[in-house]
């Protein structure tokens, strides 16, 4: 379960790369491209430019390098050339990718164009809500501590916490133990111990938390048809905080979190 320190400097490298897709994408016209053109970019540019895998291909029979969750969506979102992003909607794309046999596993809440208030508030509080459960992740927290800070700070924005998904472990496997619940009490649950990885990725929605599965298997929505917004990142517990092995250039890590390098 826990990382020897060279595996976490691997699985820190494959975050490097990660969080430069991100990179990559910030600077695409997103406006007007079909979710599956989002995909083949992202492949061509984990293949051909980073030299490494991405590890959602083939993974439990998937045929895609991402997940593209666009408005109602929760999660799981299938790329297809039918489905336009369009000015108005927020869609999270969710990545991994493998590179020297340890995995990341990385998303994010795109806003596309003119973006109503509602929905950016949503964005903008889930990814929040994110931050507070990477900062309650240190030596000695549990895993309930990382819950309860994310669903504490959904309540109070006036969102609920899907329950039907969670973080997970992560390294040379995409999901391992422990699972990561964004929900809970405080001083429960597993304790926290360094070099331990995994992700935290809570998904946030509107109205209900309540969701179903589509008829192709994969996509999850809301069951009351209600904007959702997910962000994710994976993190390594260290001797004395947090490691965010997949944070990207562009985001400023919140002072409340106790990061290290």
């Amino acid at each position: 379960m826990t990382k020897t320190p060279a595996e976490v400097e691997l699985m820190a490298e494959a975050g490097r790369l990660l969080a430069s897709v991100f990179t990559h994408l910030d600077g695409q016209p997103l406006a007007g491209m079909s979710t599956l053109q989002v995909n083949d970019l992202v492949e061509r540019f984990i293949v051909d430019e980073l030299g490494a895998r991405p590890a959602s291909k083939g993974q439990y029979g998937y045929g895609f390098v991402l997940n593209s969750s666009r408005n109602e969506v929760v999660c799981h979102g299938v790329p297809s050339a039918d489905e336009v992003l369009r000015d108005g909607d927020i869609v999270n794309l969710d990545i991994t990718l493998e590179k020297h046999g340890f995995i990341a596993d990385s998303s994010k809440t795109y806003l596309i164009g003119d973006v109503a208030a509602p929905a950016r508030r949503l964005v903008q509080a889930t990814c929040q809500a994110m931050w507070k459960g990477i900062g309650a992740v240190r030596p000695g927290a549990r895993l309930g501590d990382i819950g309860f800070a994310i669903e504490r700070h959904a309540k109070r924005n006036g969102y609920s916490v899907v329950r039907d998904y969670c973080g997970h472990g992560i390294g040379r496997e995409m999901h391992e133990a422990p699972q990561v619940l964004h929900f809970g009490k405080p001083g429960t649950g597993l304790p926290l111990r360094e070099g331990m990885v995994f992700t935290i990725e809570p998904m946030l929605n509107q109205g209900r938390r309540a969701v179903r599965t589509e008829d192709d298997g994969w996509t999850v929505v809301t069951v009351d048809g209600t904007l959702s917004a997910q962000f994710e990142h994976t993190v390594a517990v260290t001797r004395d905080g947090v490691r965010v092995l997949t944070l990207r250039p562009d985001e400023a890590r919140p002072a409340a979190v106790r990061t290290t390098a």
